[in-house]
This record gives C-alpha cells, sequence and structure tokens, in this order.
C-alpha cells in the first residue's frame, strides 16, 4: 500500500449539488489544489449527484462559479473535459454496473433480494430483544443461488475478506487500524443502479487514476470499507490524507447558524478570494509564525509535514482582518484585482460605469481603511458622484471665515504645472507657511468641499485623484456655501 504522496499526483474535489458551496469543502479543494500545483499534478472536479432529491443544476452552478471566482481552476470535469468522463456521477451508471458484476462474479459480492419491509421487521425483532443493539445486515442472501425475478441490491461480501483488520497509513493521522468485525455486507449498488457513496467513489477514483485522497477526517469511517473494495476488486489503493475539521466556535459542527458558511455570502460580503483562501488555508496547516500568504506562497510552502490533527475552531473575528490585510496589501491584491472585484459593488451604489484610471487612483486613498470592497465602494463613491452634503458638516466647517483660505487654495492649485500629489501637497504647504496659516484652517473645509463629510482620504490625494478641474470646481461650491449664496 502507498504510504508516500506520488510525484505529478492526481487529486480530486467531489462535492455534491445539493445546495451552496461550504467553506469547509473549499478548504478540502484548496488542500488538493495546492498539492496538484505545487508537485505538477492534475486536479480533477467530479460532481457526486446520486442524491437526486437534492441535487440541483442550479447548486452545480454554485459550485462552478464559486471555484472559479476563487481562482481554483481544474484540469479535468465538468465544462473543461478530460480523458476520464464523463464527471457527473449520474453520467456513469453502466460503470458502476460492470465493476459491481465483476465483483458478484469473483465471489466478492452478492445479490441481496431482502425487501425493506423484511429488514423493517428484522430491526424491529431486534430491538425488542436488545434495545440498545445496532442492527447489522445478517447475510440472509449471502448464499442464494437462485435468480428471482425481483428487485435487489448489490451487497460487499464480507465473509469473504481473510484479514481481520485492515491497516493503512494516513499522511496526517499515522497509522490507522479498524478491525474487520465493525464492518457488516454493506450494500453497493441500490435497486435502480445507483452507487452508494463508499462504492462509487471506490469506482470513479480508480477510473479516473486518483492516487491521493485528502478529505476531512469526518471521511475516516469510510476509509476501511473502501480500501477493501480495492483488494477486492485486485487492485492498489490510493494514499490518503485525512485533514482536521473546521468547527464552530462552541466545537460543534460548523452550520448556516453559526454564521456565513458559503462562498458565495463571503464573495457579497466583500472579501477577496485570496483572503477566503488565505483563512481557509490556515485550518490544519501551518508555517511558522506566518499568518498572510498570496495564493503563490501558499502553493509553494504547502506541504504534508505541516499539516497538524487538531480540529480548528472558526473565528469570524481573525477571518475580517484576514480580509482586510490582503485589501491592504498590493503584493496580495493589485490595483487590477481590487478594481476588478470592486466593480459590482460600486454598481449596487448606482455606479456601473466609471472610469477605470480614476477608479484605479481612487483605490490607493482607501486600501488602508476599507475593511470590505463593500465598504472600500462606500468610501470611494464619492469621487464619482456629486459631492452630497452632510448638514452638520457643511455648518461647522464652511462658515464665512473659510472664504478666504479656500480662494487661496483655488489660485495656488489654479498655478500649477502639473497636478500630482506631492506637488499639491509642496503648493499648499508653501502657501499655509506664506500666510501664517494652519492645515487645520485649511483641511477640514477642503476636505467637506470635495466630500460632503467630515472624513475622507487625505486632501492632497483626493486633490490628486480628482484632478484640477474637478477640484477647483467642488471648492468653488463650497466657497458659494461658505458665503450663503449656493443655490
Amino acid at each position: 500500500m502507498a504510504n508516500n504522496p506520488a510525484a505529478s499526483p492526481r487529486v480530486r474535489f467531489a462535492p455534491s449539488p445539493t445546495g451552496y458551496l461550504h467553506i469547509g469543502g473549499v478548504r478540502t479543494a484548496l488542500f488538493n489544489w495546492l498539492w496538484a500545483r505545487k508537485m505538477g499534478g492534475s486536479f480533477v472536479l467530479r460532481i457526486e449527484d446520486t442524491d437526486q432529491e437534492r441535487s440541483t443544476p442550479e447548486s452545480v452552478k454554485v459550485i462552478l462559479d464559486s471555484l472559479r471566482w476563487l481562482g481554483l481552476d481544474w484540469d479535468e470535469g465538468p465544462e473543461v473535459g478530460g480523458a476520464h468522463g464523463p464527471y457527473f456521477q449520474m453520467q456513469r451508471l453502466s460503470l458502476y454496473e460492470k465493476y459491481a458484476q465483476e465483483l458478484i462474479d469473483k465471489g466478492k459480492a452478492y445479490r441481496c433480494y431482502c425487501t425493506k419491509e423484511e429488514l423493517a421487521a428484522a430491526r424491529e425483532s431486534l430491538r425488542k430483544d436488545n434495545p440498545k443493539a445496532q442492527f447489522r445486515y445478517p447475510g440472509t442472501c449471502r448464499h442464494r443461488k437462485d435468480r428471482p425475478d425481483a428487485p435487489y441490491v448489490v451487497r460487499f461480501n464480507m465473509e469473504a475478506v481473510q484479514r481481520e483488520a485492515v491497516t493503512y497509513r494516513d499522511l496526517v493521522f499515522g497509522e490507522i487500524t479498524t478491525p474487520n468485525r465493525e464492518q457488516q455486507d454493506f450494500v453497493l449498488l441500490r435497486s435502480d443502479g445507483v452507487p452508494l457513496y463508499n462504492f462509487g467513489v471506490v469506482i470513479d477514483d480508480l477510473t479516473m487514476g486518483i492516487d491521493l485522497v485528502m478529505r476531512g477526517r469526518d471521511h475516516m469511517v469510510n476509509t476501511p470499507p473502501q480500501i477493501l473494495l480495492y483488494e477486492a476488486l485486485g487492485v492498489k489503493p490510493p494514499t490518503f490524507a485525512h485533514l482536521p475539521m473546521m468547527l464552530s466556535p462552541k466545537g460543534e459542527k460548523l452550520s448556516k447558524r453559526h454564521g456565513a458558511v458559503s462562498v458565495s455570502e463571503y464573495e457579497k460580503m466583500g472579501y477577496t478570494p485570496g483572503a477566503v483562501l488565505n483563512y481557509l488555508a490556515r485550518f490544519g496547516w501551518s508555517c511558522g509564525d506566518q499568518e498572510i500568504f498570496s495564493l503563490e506562497e501558499l502553493v509553494d510552502k504547502f506541504s504534508f509535514e505541516s499539516l497538524n490533527r487538531s480540529d480548528g475552531r472558526f473565528d469570524a473575528k481573525k477571518f475580517a482582518d484576514v480580509a482586510f490585510e490582503h485589501l491592504k496589501e498590493p503584493r496580495l491584491t493589485s490595483d487590477a484585482d481590487y478594481s476588478r472585484h470592486l466593480h459590482p459593488f460600486m454598481a449596487a451604489r448606482g455606479l456601473g460605469s466609471v472610469d477605470e484610471a480614476m477608479l484605479r487612483k481612487a483605490i490607493g486613498t482607501v486600501r488602508a481603511r476599507g475593511r470590505t470592497l463593500a465598504d472600500a465602494a462606500e468610501r470611494i463613491e464619492f469621487y464619482f458622484r456629486p459631492v452630497v452634503f452632510d448638514d452638520k458638516a457643511k455648518e461647522k466647517f464652511l462658515t464665512p471665515d473659510v472664504v478666504e483660505p479656500l480662494q487661496a487654495m483655488i489660485a495656488c492649485l489654479s498655478s500649477l504645472d502639473s497636478f500630482d500629489e506631492g506637488e499639491i501637497e509642496q503648493a499648499i504647504q508653501q502657501l499655509l507657511a506664506s500666510r501664517g496659516w494652519e492645515m487645520k484652517e485649511i483641511a477640514q473645509p477642503a476636505r467637506v468641499s470635495l466630500t460632503g463629510q467630515k472624513v475622507s482620504p487625505g486632501v492632497f490625494e483626493m486633490l490628486a485623484v480628482l484632478g484640477r478641474e474637478e477640484s477647483i470646481r467642488r471648492l468653488r461650491q463650497g466657497v458659494q456655501i461658505a458665503r450663503g449664496t449656493a443655490s
């Protein structure tokens, strides 16, 4: 059995399309994607849609859109194709039937004709004799030779297993041994030909050449029966790596009642993809004391030696802090990426079409303040729409005594050869020195004139973004208000 991850590995992410994409699932996808990219392997996306009552095309779209937004591209799978398709389980039913028949022919599986009513009666009878006993299928059809014309399921034949326990080496948890007495003759195929989880996963991983299965430790219970299936088919199992769980702040299974848990929610909240991936990477993985990573750094530094066994507790405040760090740092979120992700939030504020060059400049003035893209859009919108004055700010700072400073500022700005932040600051400082004024005498009247608000980015950087013409127009409006002549 394999003990070490292979070079050029083939790994997979296999979500069920029954709702939103949970961030716990994204963490699993991320770790698989990181290892594939680090080792030059293949990342396969497979859709496990056998739950026909809950699986929907809309959920498939949510999964694909969310992974694309995060930047986790797949080498094989839906809308990409590949040599091992189809990549939806419900399109692979003939394959499961083929392998089920192979196991039956080998005596490793058998057809079970027991009805639901018969099994329910057996459970009830056991419950009457021993209320605490756990029902195990007694192997009623294990040695049947007849083939009645009746519905059947296909069960694995545990009686054919020769050894007493399954032992494998997990890349995270080390050597794991599970006694086979804990296994019953579990179902492989339902009567409608749809596989149960363990059988479908094994056949898919086998036929898709998956050699490393990395998933949450809640799946450790599934690993022994899956290994038994590989051995019954005469093939070597893949390497397994089980990841620590993401838990709620109280140590419970993370769910919607604990807050935002879907990718789309964080996108709507104004987090960047890099921030989401950075935070999720730290669940079960560490790299010294470093907390903030670019995606490139995660690929470079990810290793199994740095994975740990301890479950992590979700911390919304820490998540928000990581998101803010990503927005502040151009190395983590470039101006181009910031702008691209900001546009939907600008559009939501009625600014669907704005000057891109001006937007890039404006971003620099809110990076250190906007904690999310939604927050940044709110802080930045004044650049792109007429000034809306806060009444209290106007009454306090646009008074008759600021007319002279504002007019002097307008004259100063009008005379500049160029209009970059450095030259603006130097000229205004010289003006203040020549008049004996302090910066506070001109800063707040200018700020309210330019933005309508008491709080804003720095005056010099705002002037540079707005440009000479718009800056002077807004300052003149401030003068009119200060004089009491504004219409």
